[in-house]
């Protein structure tokens, strides 16, 4: 945990009991906030209006009574207004869709023009655009919400370093869309492991995230390549970072939780394409496995996939001196037994809790550290299973290659090549 008001938490995990304090946590948030000024009304935009910025939308009106959304962005016009018609369909937020045709924008600078007319943002696009909305949004003094992961690349990374040193300088909240931080059984098991050492000493990790294939939305004649790839932006890597960097960051980032976020000194990993090899897919893999190495001799051993007909199985087995446990089935095993059996609100709406609360309490929250450091986690996850080298965590973080095309605009863009082990050479 990366603020003030999380480490005052665990400190107070620590003395009264992991299942007490799990209850008092899940009565602060799901509460609102009894203080939180219910009448006074925050703004919300959303950039980004596809399935997850819609979702994201109804989470923070499910989060706080005060909030209602004024402003919605899409690079597609089709998309926003399909977000809208969405959010117009629910009946439990009758009254607090307060969108119109001048405050619903499209296009590559949608998100200023929605960034500019509210009081909190969620940045809800594909990875690539992340760290230029995020440094607006926090140049313009708005509070934000930010999905994962928050970069493609390094350059990325580091931007939004620097922009969440501003947010910080300038009281401004900036939450992570890593959900798992506000799951109120994944902290209680953390603070087994972590605070009340309750398997010994952590010897190793081992986190997957192998799962099925995700949507594809197809082709049409009148699309240029730039807005095939926008719109099928998954399977893109200079929009989606990959999917180990999309989608299984939330194992890495439970992954660098366990490891006190700190960084890996080196990594090695293996990769390619087995089910998804034809032009449609662009040029990701369909796997990835990395081995991360610490300094105090820690080691995590990761896979993901996305590949149909196969077995899933999300989670994290901790191996420790005395024991193991198992992050999502909040289970531990060995010398001290241990299952919990706490609350459990959506982790989704808790996020937008603590988000509000935070900045109608006047006490910001900054997740910035961690999901950077997580987002580098899986990019260089990425380089290495991309090039099939060994590589160090200071020439990934310093690596100077930018994903993505020197101009945005709907023209027909080269088709991305797909890297190959040993041939990929790393930049």
């Amino acid at each position: 945990m990366s603020n003030e008001k999380e480490t005052t938490r665990r400190d107070f995990m620590k003395k009264t009991g992991v299942t007490a304090v799990s209850t008092a946590l899940a009565a602060d948030l799901m509460s609102g906030g009894a203080h939180a000024a219910g009448n006074d009304t925050l703004r919300i935009g959303v950039v980004g209006s596809g399935g997850r910025g819609t979702k994201a939308a109804m989470d923070a009106m499910e989060a706080d009574p005060g909030v209602v959304v004024t402003a919605l962005g899409d690079t597609f016009e089709d998309r926003a207004r399909g977000s809208l018609k969405g959010l117009n369909r629910k009946k439990q937020y009758k009254g607090r869709i307060k969108v119109t045709d001048e405050t619903l924008f499209s296009g590559f600078d949608a998100y200023k023009k929605v960034i500019d007319s509210v009081d909190v943002v969620l940045l809800t696009t594909p990875p690539h655009f992340r760290p230029e909305h995020l440094a607006y949004a926090v140049d313009k003094g708005k509070h934000c919400f930010v999905e994962k992961p928050v970069a493609v690349d390094a350059p990325g990374v580091r931007s939004v370093i620097e922009t969440c040193k501003k947010a910080k300088e300038k009281n401004l909240s900036v939450v992570s869309g890593l959900c798992w931080r506000y799951d109120l059984g994944v902290n209680a098991t953390m603070q087994q492991v972590l605070e009340e050492k309750a398997i010994g000493e952590i010897v190793a990790v081992q986190s997957s995230y192998n799962a099925g294939t995700l949507w594809h939305r197809g082709d049409k004649p009148d699309w240029s390549r730039m807005e095939y790839q926008v719109r099928n932006w998954l399977y893109y890597t200079w929009l989606s970072g990959d999917h180990i960097a999309e989608q299984a960051i939330h194992s890495l980032d439970k992954c660098a939780w366990l490891m006190g976020d700190t960084h890996p000194i080196s990594a090695t990993g293996i990769g390619g394409r087995q089910q998804r090899t034809g032009a449609k897919w662009g040029n990701i893999f369909d796997h990835h496995v990395v081995f991360f190495e610490y300094a105090d001799g820690k080691k995590v051993y990761f896979t993901c996939r996305q590949q149909n007909g196969t077995t899933n199985h999300v989670d994290e087995t901790v191996l420790g001196t005395e024991g193991q446990a198992r992050i999502l089935r909040h289970r531990i095993q060995g010398k001290n037994t241990w299952r919990y059996s706490g609350p459990k609100p959506s982790m989704y709406v808790q996020e937008h809790k603590a988000l509000f609360k935070s900045i109608r309490d006047g006490e910001p929250i900054n997740n910035g550290h961690y999901m950077a450091n997580s987002t580098m986690l899986a990019i260089m996850g990425r380089m290495c299973t991309y090039t099939g080298r060994t590589l160090k965590w200071e020439q990934c973080f310093n690596s100077k290659e930018k994903l993505g095309p020197e101009k945005y605009a709907w023209e027909d863009v080269p088709e991305p090549k797909v890297a190959m082990p040993g041939r990929t050479k790393f930049s």
